[in-house]
């Protein structure tokens, strides 16, 4: 991990996004406090190429948790049972009709 002052980032932004590239995490300071990290994209050969430009123009924010959500063990989580009346008198009360 490489640590940088916003000046010396701006002035050798290139070298600094060499070291990114190779897998190395920059920390950007100002007046050696630290205020951001530069972080190596991961690799993503599932994504296509309108998923990678978002990601780019950092609209799109990749998964931290490299494992796959098990969708099949999600929906198998029993549900509870609520009656009709608790629901409507719960909707009532999230509308502020208390």
């Amino acid at each position: 991990m490489r640590t940088a002052n916003i000046g010396v980032l701006k002035n050798q932004l290139s070298a600094y996004l060499k070291y990114v590239r190779n897998g190395e995490e920059v920390i950007v300071c100002d007046r050696n406090v630290p205020v951001a990290r530069i972080l190596p994209l991961r690799p993503h050969s599932s994504l296509d190429a309108e998923e990678a430009r978002l990601v780019a123009a950092g609209i799109l924010k990749l998964p931290n948790d490299p494992n796959p959500m098990d969708w099949d063990a999600f929906w198998a989580i029993p549900t509870a049972n609520v009656s009709d009346e608790a629901v409507k008198e719960a909707i009532d009360w999230a509308k502020g009709e208390r």
